[in-house]
């Protein structure tokens, strides 16, 4: 477990400079003790220099009048009835072992690589994922979000035989993305294992899973967006931005005509809405204007180049945060980067998600260098940790969720520096500062200012059903209305989210204290302050799941959260229209009753090839755990 021990010095602490000099004339060293960097878990031994619970607890001792509590100085009773029971409600009080959610955690032993049987069930699965995401790039051209105008596919003989046969193009894209979801819940098993012992006798290796996700990914570059139109309005919006005007405050049809190109195939419930994304990701738009002009299907190519190298990013930090969670990189990458949410919405639905994602864990990874290193904190380190935090910056303007992520890099920096109110405060000095300069740079060098803090709450024009304070405003509206009190959804809706947006406020401030005890690793603070975030959000997108299953998936091991995760996953997975929007029911129905008829057939043809039984034969010898350039 990483402890602090203290030393005296003659000024500053480790990172040298005359900010560290506001703390105090002692000099705090991280150092490892008797277990791994990541094991910030359930019981954190007091260091030599921390007070233990039993030396902490204030000791009782009688007045010398005698008197009762009554009779006390007023600034003991407000001590002992307010300020003790606050400090226990938000995780201050020292005799707290560890964080509840600690629970969730577990570190996870590395495992030998598949053998010769294994391999070859492998195979069949990554040929069974490639197969379905074809499916869906085919069917995507009849039934995915087709652009109105500059369709290329319109009138070319066999390329536009997709959107002339509605049902079978769904047919086709509902059974390619089952096909996914499939490959994808039966790859777990080589990399996670199964959860009644929670074992994995071998698992796949990191290269055999990268060359499995690569050949998923291929098809849905190539294919016409699905799920979402979003791309549709990054577009408009971005051309806006190039036309010198203000995308903060008006929308494309007001900018650019309702019979604009670009305007056209904007959803209406966006066309009138002013941007809700971070300048950053406008100021690449506009460059990405700068080179297709209006060309529709040349801006949805390079903006889904923007989405990749988000989900590159993703790639890189992932098993490296798991390494330092203790967690197997593989287990990680199977749930947080190939993911079928990922593949559907942030590669082939083109969102800003995940670059935003991407920056964030990058830099969380980075500044986790410095901090959680036996060096002090200056030279490279110090590069490192300014990189990282200007990285999570960076990432807020492309969306401001992500900034959250730097108030759990600033509580472990500050726990490094000892825990005291005067390291929170100079670390929250240095990240602020960095914070400030890349958010106010970015703002002032893209021309965009700060008029994007102002339409933060765009999207809560849309009424989600996933968001927990949006359905119980609806529930309760619903509800009025069949006793016949009338429709007071809006009413009700102003009373929930607020109520909601306290109590995510309240988990992320304890997650925040956590980590300054000790008693939680960031990463997991940060994935558990997200999901309390997405969850009690106005407005929640399936995509959004990501935001906190990314990061969880690099620290939380146990079944209580991978198998909600995993279910939850596949079914937001399958249940979305490819097109972005609905279709007729009786297509839908049509398309459902032939999916399953199809995904029954393919089972009863490949059940002697296809694991669809767990069967592990004996473990081979010669495939090291660690090996990354596997044999499949």
């Amino acid at each position: 477990m990483p402890f602090f021990t203290q030393r005296r010095d003659q000024g500053v602490f480790d990172i040298g400079g005359p900010l560290m000099t506001c703390i105090s004339s002692r000099h705090w060293q991280w150092v490892s003790g008797p277990t791994e960097a990541h094991s910030y878990a359930a019981n954190v031994p007091p260091t030599p220099d921390e007070p233990s619970a039993e030396k902490s607890l204030p000791r009782e001792t009688p007045s010398s009048s005698g008197t009762d509590e009554a009779g006390s100085r007023p600034a003991s009773v407000f001590r002992h009835r307010v300020v003790g029971p606050f400090r226990k409600i938000v995780g201050l009080d020292a005799i707290q072992p560890a964080s509840s959610v600690a629970v969730l955690h577990g570190d996870e032993k590395e495992a030998p690589g598949l053998n010769k049987a294994e391999n070859v069930q492998l195979r069949a699965i990554r040929r069974f994922g490639a197969a379905g995401t074809i499916l869906m790039a085919v069917g995507a051209l009849g039934a995915g979000a087709q652009p109105v105008l500059q369709n290329p596919v319109v009138g070319v003989r066999i390329l536009s035989l997709p959107s002339r046969m509605a049902t079978t193009a769904l047919t086709v894209t509902m059974t390619g993305t089952v096909m996914v979801v499939i490959a994808w819940l039966l790859l777990g098993r080589f990399a996670v294992g199964r959860f009644r012992d929670g074992n994995v006798p071998r698992r796949l290796t990191r290269s055999q899973l990268d060359r499995t996700l690569l050949l998923w990914i291929l098809p849905l570059c190539v294919a016409p967006p699905m799920f979402s139109r979003d791309v549709y309005s990054y577009l408009a919006q971005s051309e806006i931005t190039a036309r010198g005007l203000d995308p903060y405050a008006i929308g494309p049809a007001g900018a650019l005509g309702v019979d604009n190109v670009l305007t056209r195939t904007v959803p209406n419930i966006w066309r009138d809405t002013p941007a809700p994304y971070g300048p950053l990701f406008l100021w690449m738009g506009r460059g990405i204007t700068w080179l297709t002009g209006e060309n529709i299907v040349a801006g949805i190519f390079l903006h889904r180049l923007l989405a990749l190298a988000g989900v590159a990013l993703i790639v890189w930090a992932l098993p490296r945060l798991a390494k330092r969670c203790g967690v197997a990189a593989v287990s990680a990458l199977w749930l947080g980067a190939a993911n079928p949410l990922l593949l559907f919405h942030l590669v082939a639905g083109i969102h800003n998600e995940a670059l935003m994602i991407g920056l964030m864990l990058a830099g969380t990874e980075l500044a986790l260098r410095a901090i959680e290193s036996a060096e002090p904190i200056h030279g490279v380190k110090l590069a490192l940790l300014l990189s990282g935090a200007g990285l999570i910056a960076l990432s807020s303007t492309v969306k401001i969720p992500s900034l959250i992520a730097l108030g759990f890099v600033g509580m472990a920096l500050a726990r490094r520096w000892g825990g005291s109110i005067r390291g929170v405060a100079c670390a929250a000095a240095l990240l602020g500062v960095v914070s400030i300069v890349i958010i106010g740079g970015v703002s002032a060098v893209s021309g965009l200012g700060f008029g994007w803090i102002g339409t933060l709450g765009t999207a809560g024009v849309v009424r989600s059903w996933m968001s927990i304070p949006t359905i119980l405003g609806l529930g309760t509206g619903f509800t009025g209305v069949l006793l016949g009190l009338g429709d007071h959804t809006t009413a009700v809706l102003g009373l929930t989210r607020p109520i909601a947006a306290v109590v995510a406020g309240f988990v992320a401030l304890r997650m925040l204290v956590a980590v300054m005890k000790g008693r939680l690793h960031p990463v997991g603070a940060l994935g558990v302050s997200l999901a309390a975030l997405v969850l009690l959000f106005p407005v929640v997108q399936p995509w959004y799941l990501l935001w906190a299953v990314t990061p969880l998936a690099a620290w939380a091991t146990k079944p209580s959260f991978r198998v909600p995760a995993i279910v939850f996953s596949s079914i937001v997975s399958v249940i979305l229209m490819p097109n972005g929007s609905e279709y007729l029911p009786f297509q839908i129905v049509q398309a459902a009753i032939m999916t399953i008829l199809i995904i029954g057939v393919m089972y009863l043809t490949t059940r002697r090839r296809m694991p669809w039984r767990a069967n592990t034969g004996p473990e081979e010898s010669g495939v090291p755990a660690e090996e990354y350039a596997g044999s499949s």
